[in-house]
């Protein structure tokens, strides 16, 4: 399968972090990161990296509200957390009702405030969850029994939310509308070799998908036609890359994160991507 775009146009954005896994830009067009032990990073258009707190645990999914707040998924410490521009934890969730959350991931908002999140269960255990955050605080069930639900993608139009599975190397798409499954989920992508993680998506409605194991990215069309983006065959500049981000200024610049090093990279491709609750 040959890929859209060449490794060549690859560049490394900033390096030194400690295996970022996941990415997110704030509304000044700031690139905030996790590390494995804990660290928000925050690095500015110039690639100065700040470190603005550690929270222990291992942060994955980083995501931020309209009013510029930041959700964390931390592995190791099982919580959802909120953090203020500081860095400050505001809040922390670690249960619905008896159940305790065991591998919150990823997180998506959609315009009305409803924070979907995956936990993605035991590897192979087939017992992921889909929740959605309110605006009130409280967290609903709204699916179960998935293959380890990992990243999110929240389509424009907010009536698509697309489920990357990493243990069945494909994504659904499962209907919502205001923090509720509408519909049966189906498969949208299928054959993501391998170990599929994040995904985001552009203006056109494409969504690109990271594969952890292959250290391949993929494009799903919206009519489910699955073509291979990019490849790094060495695993060097995408090495088991988990999440992706738009920005720049024109917000046409994709951004990986890089789980097996201490880098982030970039590519310039011209692509728009889809503005994100905090960025509308």
């Amino acid at each position: 399968m040959t890929s859209l775009v060449s490794m060549d146009r690859f560049e490394v954005f900033a390096d030194g972090l400690d295996h970022p896994e996941g990415l997110a830009f704030d509304a000044d067009g700031n690139l905030w990161a996790g590390g494995e032990l804990g660290q928000i990073y925050r690095i500015d258009a110039k690639r100065k990296v700040k470190l603005v707190t550690t929270l222990g645990g291992f942060n994955l999914g980083l995501t931020f509200s309209s009013r510029q707040e930041l959700f964390v998924c931390n592995f190791k410490l099982s919580a959802l957390i909120q953090l203020d521009r500081s860095g400050k934890v505001v809040r922390s969730w670690d249960r619905v009702g008896r159940y305790r959350l065991r591998t919150p991931n990823f997180a998506v908002f959609d315009r009305e405030g409803n924070l979907y999140f995956s936990d993605s269960g035991e590897f192979h255990g087939d017992d992921g969850f889909l929740f959605v955050l309110r605006p009130n605080g409280k967290i609903e069930k709204l699916l179960s029994d998935l293959s380890f639900p990992n990243g999110l993608s929240l389509s424009a139009d907010d009536k698509t939310l697309f489920v990357v599975q990493s243990t069945e190397d494909n994504v659904l798409a499962v209907p919502v509308a205001g923090g509720k499954v509408t519909g049966k989920a189906r498969v949208y992508g299928s054959g993501l070799h391998s170990v599929p993680d994040g995904a985001a998506l552009d203006a056109t409605g494409n969504l690109y998908v990271t594969c952890y194991a292959s250290h391949n990215v993929y494009c799903v069309s919206p009519n489910g036609e699955v073509k291979l983006f990019v490849a790094d065959s060495e695993g060097t500049m995408l090495a088991s890359p988990t999440n992706i981000a738009f920005g720049g200024p024109h917000h046409d610049e994709m951004y990986f994160a890089n789980l097996s090093r201490w880098h982030i990279c970039r590519v310039r491709a011209g692509i728009k991507g889809q503005l994100l609750a905090n960025q509308r």
